[in-house]
């Protein structure tokens, strides 16, 4: 019982740290991602802090597997470099009772990986997608910064807005028109006060108040302009009928409701990393093994390999599902299977089943 629970704390503890370094990692380049978009206007600054703790879980659904797998390479590597693995072997500790323990730790993380992939992660992908639509619905004033030109959202002027009051009135606003690329054309407006009006279509107008109109063909001095006290423009299209969800923000159940072939494909990837983490004890295991002269990342690159072909395998089968390319039925099964053959046959090598089958190969090429 001691190996057990000692067993237990060493590799847990390389698969937290494993975990809590890529979290970070993975978080901060996310962080410069949204942060970038804030700072273009394509989201507003309050969401920010948000999108960081929605996207947590999703992310948190891709680093638990290898983090497990890497946690036990790096526990296990540390132990056969030590020696001490190879005073447990002397106890008469095996590498099958050492598997046994590691499997079932991988059962216990398999249970929240299934919890986080299967509920918590299509939920923090739906909450998202919801507050991306907030984030449109939100466009007007924390979508114009002070200071910096923009292009309103239909594409047709540039906005120039000097500051944005506490009662959200733009103030001195300048605004410039140009029918067609290439035109000589041009329409500039100033305007010392504006501000924004969404109608119920969606449609968002921009009205300004006490200013004058600039308008004339470019190199030449004759602009005609125009005093006016109220100036109205459109900024912003009618919003579309909202789009189909995509699959992966639609709820575990749904998918089963739904039946087609994309959302089995989507269902079947979310019970694919769950499952595929006693696939990878199987191989982390026999892999850790290395001489002390090695040092403990001995067999860390053939191992990342296999872990890099486990997924890639397990994403490129599912986009041929989602085609309709392979069978329901055989789905991203034949990949599981894949590595059970390969977990299997790195364990049994040293064994005397192995070393039986390894002696009857000889005996047939000689």
């Amino acid at each position: 019982m001691l190996i057990f629970r000692y067993l237990l704390k060493e590799t847990l503890k390389s698969q937290i740290a494993i975990f809590l370094i890529l979290m970070a990692i993975f978080i901060t380049l996310r962080f410069v991602r949204v942060l970038g978009d804030a700072s273009e206007g394509d989201i507003p600054a309050s969401l920010v802090l948000g999108f960081l703790s929605l996207y947590a879980p999703v992310l948190a659904s891709l680093v638990i597997p290898i983090s497990a797998f890497l946690g036990i390479m790096m526990a296990y590597g540390r132990l056969y470099v030590d020696s001490e693995m190879t005073v447990m072997r002397a106890c008469g500790i095996s590498e099958w009772y050492v598997t046994r323990v590691m499997l079932f730790l991988s059962f216990i993380i398999m249970i929240v990986t299934g919890v986080v992939t299967l509920y918590l992660a299509p939920l923090a992908a739906e909450s998202e997608y919801n507050l991306r639509e907030q984030a449109k619905a939100e466009a007007g004033f924390s979508a114009i910064i002070p200071g910096r030109f923009q292009q309103t959202g239909n594409q047709e002027a540039v906005i120039f807005v000097h500051d944005i009051g506490s009662d959200n009135s733009l103030q001195k606003v300048f605004l410039a028109q140009q029918k067609n690329e290439g035109d000589e054309q041009v329409r500039v407006v100033y305007a010392e006060q504006g501000t924004v009006n969404k109608k119920p279509d969606g449609t968002r107008q921009l009205i300004l108040n006490n200013g004058n109109q600039y308008e004339g063909e470019q190199r030449r001095l004759d602009f005609r302009v125009v005093a006016f006290d109220e100036y109205q423009i459109q900024i912003d299209d009618p919003e579309q009928q909202q789009k189909r969800k995509k699959v992966s923000v639609i709820p575990t159940v749904e998918l089963l409701e739904d039946g087609s072939t994309e959302a089995l494909a989507e269902l079947q990837w979310r019970l694919a990393i769950p499952l595929s983490i006693p696939f990878l004890v199987l191989i982390a295991v026999p892999l850790s093994a290395v001489d002390p002269r090695q040092g403990r990342f001995g067999k860390m690159f053939p191992a990342i390999l296999l872990y890099l072909g486990y997924f890639m395998l397990l994403l490129a089968s599912r986009r041929v599902l989602e085609d309709g390319k392979i069978p329901i039925q055989l789905g991203l099964w034949w990949v599981h299977g894949i590595m059970l053959v390969i977990g299997f046959t790195l364990l049994a090598r040293d064994r005397k089943f192995g070393t039986e089958i390894k002696a009857m190969l000889k005996r047939r090429k000689s």
